[in-house]
């Protein structure tokens, strides 16, 4: 079995995976994500934690089904990510008028304080990590990014 994980070893190009976006996407995401952690401190949110709560606040009363579809999730796996917001007392679910199956996501004065700490944090640490591109390559750097989500399904 050695000899079988030794020649898929020397078979594999490191070049293949190199010409891959996908890949070089990953291992981006990577450094930025273990990076956004460490901005946030060990108890900090996560960033699928964060990019809910940002939602929530500029999005008040929004549902969950709506927070899940603008995060491209699953509406069964907001669930934890709302029951976390809601134990650190970031946000309530509030009933939706007219509808009792629904409810309503709203952040609390505590939710908008600890967002507008971690937006800080984040910009702060997007920064500094993409402190070697001009402001140009920023741009487009993001932009290309939006592009690749232009079709995502909501």
């Amino acid at each position: 079995m050695a000899k079988h994980a030794v020649d898929l070893e020397a078979e594999l190009d490191p070049s293949d995976l190199e010409d891959l976006i996908g890949y070089n996407l990953k291992r981006a995401y990577i450094i930025v994500q273990k990076d956004f952690r460490q901005a946030l401190g060990q108890d900090g949110l996560s960033a699928r934690v964060f990019s809910a709560l940002s939602l929530t606040v500029k999005f008040p009363n929004i549902t969950q089904s709506e927070l899940a579809r603008m995060m491209g999730i699953e509406r069964s796996g907001l669930v934890a990510i709302v029951d976390e917001l809601e134990e650190r007392s970031y946000l309530q679910r509030a009933p939706v008028p007219g509808d009792r199956r629904v409810q309503a996501l709203v952040p609390t004065d505590a939710g908008r304080r600890a967002y507008s700490d971690a937006i800080s944090k984040v910009r702060a640490h997007e920064d500094m990590l993409f402190a070697d591109m001009t402001a140009d390559e920023r741009a487009t750097l993001l932009s290309l990014l939006k592009k690749i989500r232009q079709d995502e399904p909501q």
